[in-house]
């Protein structure tokens, strides 16, 4: 299977969760980090093995090598940013929300369906340990709500 080159733009909290799960995808390769704090971005590169680091994603999108983008950037960017992946004919996985308007989010669902490309929402928190957690005891039946209710005196 070939190689798929990635470029993730934001490494915060979510742009962090993206980096592990990509070290364990075997055809993964992240070729970029995108963030602009550089010092944050070089520590992370040379932790999870990232070919570069650069501070804006224009200059990224222009890359041959990168295949796709993973946008971890804040919430009013993401509209924008992903319109310019699918421009720049990038690949793109956009963490929630797609965007901040609904005018935006369908000026990415057009393009994507103008150029073919992949175009997705991503959710990392559902593998967050402790909502898998919560999650496994509801399904398995082991887990109850506790509240605490007031006796007829008025005592908690």
């Amino acid at each position: 299977m070939n190689r798929v080159g990635i470029a993730l733009a934001g490494a915060g909290a979510f742009g962090l969760r993206h980096l592990q799960a990509l070290g364990r995808i075997a055809q993964a390769d992240v070729v970029v980090i995108v963030e602009s704090d550089t010092g944050k971005a070089t520590q992370l590169r040379a932790e999870y093995g990232a070919g570069k680091v650069r501070d804006t994603l224009a200059e990224v999108l222009a890359m041959p090598e990168v295949d796709a983008v993973i946008l971890c950037t804040p919430t009013p960017m993401h509209g924008e940013q992903a319109l310019s992946c699918l421009a720049a004919g990038k690949h793109v996985l956009v963490e929630i929300p797609l965007a901040d308007s609904l005018a935006a989010a369908q000026a990415v669902v057009d393009a994507q369906r103008k150029t073919g490309l992949v175009a997705m929402c991503g959710h990392t928190r559902r593998f967050n340990p402790s909502l898998r957690w919560i999650h496994d005891r509801i399904v398995g039946e082991t887990f109850t709500v506790q509240q605490l209710e007031k006796d007829v005196s008025g005592q908690a």
